[in-house]
C-alpha cells in the first residue's frame, strides 16, 4: 500500500524537538506521572507507563527523572494532579487539528488553545468535530532505504495491520494500539529500529497546501506546540 510523502515533515519536527529538549522532558514527565497514577508504577502491568518511558528514553531523559516522576505520581512524593483534555479544531485551508493537553488548570488551558486558533487563522471546534478523520493506532516509521520486503515479513508475522510505503520511500508499520509493543519488539529483534514510534492519531487523509498556506499552517502548529500544557498535536496537513 502506498502513502503520502512525510519524511521531510518528520525530520523537521525532530529538529524542532531537539531545539526544545527541556520542554519535551516536561511533557514526557507529565505523561509518566499520569500513567503511573492511573495504572501504578509496575512496568510489567502498565503498558501506558512503558510507552511513556520509551518516549523519555528517545528524548534522552535521565533515568533519575523517570524514577522521580513515578514516585511522585504513585504517592511516594506529593505532587500536582494533571487532567487530560483533548481539543479539536480547524487550521488553514480546513486542515483538521487535534491538540492533546495535560493541565492542572483547564480554564487557563482552554483559553490559551482558543486564543492560538483564533489569532493564527484557525477555528476551535467542538468535541468530535475532527477526530473522526484520524485513526488511533500504533505507528512505526522507518527511513527511506530500509529493506521493505524483510520489514514487511517481520511486521505482518508479528501482528501488524498494514505496512505502508510513502511516496518518498519512508515505510510505516501500522498496528492496533494493543499490538504495538509486540510488533515493535519483534522488529527490534530483527534489527529494525524505527525513527518514529508510538501510539498515535494517524490522519486518514491529508490536505495539500501551497507554500503560503503551508507557512501559515506551520505557524499555527508552532504556536499550539509552544503552549505549556500541550502534550501532542496531530493534523492532516501535507506541509
Amino acid at each position: 500500500m502506498a502513502g503520502h510523502s512525510k519524511w521531510a515533515n518528520i525530520q523537521h519536527r525532530k529538529g524542532r524537538q531537539d531545539e526544545k529538549r527541556q520542554r519535551i522532558w516536561t511533557r514526557v514527565m507529565r505523561e509518566i506521572m499520569v500513567a503511573a497514577r492511573m495504572g501504578g508504577g509496575d512496568l510489567t502491568t502498565n503498558p501506558r507507563l512503558r510507552l511513556a518511558i520509551d518516549k523519555g528514553k528517545a528524548a534522552n531523559m535521565p533515568a533519575e527523572n523517570v524514577k522521580y516522576g513515578i514516585a511522585k505520581a504513585t504517592g511516594t512524593l506529593e505532587g500536582i494532579v494533571y487532567e487530560e483534555i483533548r481539543y479539536e479544531g480547524y487550521g488553514i485551508g480546513g486542515a483538521a487539528i487535534i491538540v492533546d493537553t495535560m493541565t492542572d488548570n483547564k480554564v487557563r488551558t482552554v483559553a490559551e488553545v482558543r486564543h492560538a486558533f483564533s489569532k493564527h487563522g484557525g477555528n476551535m471546534g467542538t468535541e468530535g468535530s475532527v477526530v473522526f478523520q484520524f485513526k488511533h493506532c500504533g505507528q512505526l516509521i522507518f527511513a527511506p532505504g530500509t529493506n521493505e520486503d524483510k520489514l514487511m515479513e517481520v511486521a505482518l508475522e508479528a501482528g501488524a495491520d498494514d505496512v505502508v510505503t510513502d511516496d518518498d520511500g519512508a515505510i510505516e508499520v501500522l498496528t492496533t494500539p494493543a499490538d504495538y509493543e509486540a510488533v515493535k519488539t519483534a522488529l527490534e529483534a530483527a534489527g529494525f529500529t524505527a525513527d518514529v514510534a508510538g501510539v498515535t492519531m494517524r490522519a486518514e487523509n491529508t490536505i495539500d497546501m501551497g507554500v503560503e498556506e503551508a507557512a501559515r499552517m506551520q505557524r499555527l502548529l508552532d504556536v499550539l506546540e509552544d503552549l505549556d500544557d500541550t502534550q501532542e498535536i496531530y493534523h492532516n496537513a501535507a506541509l
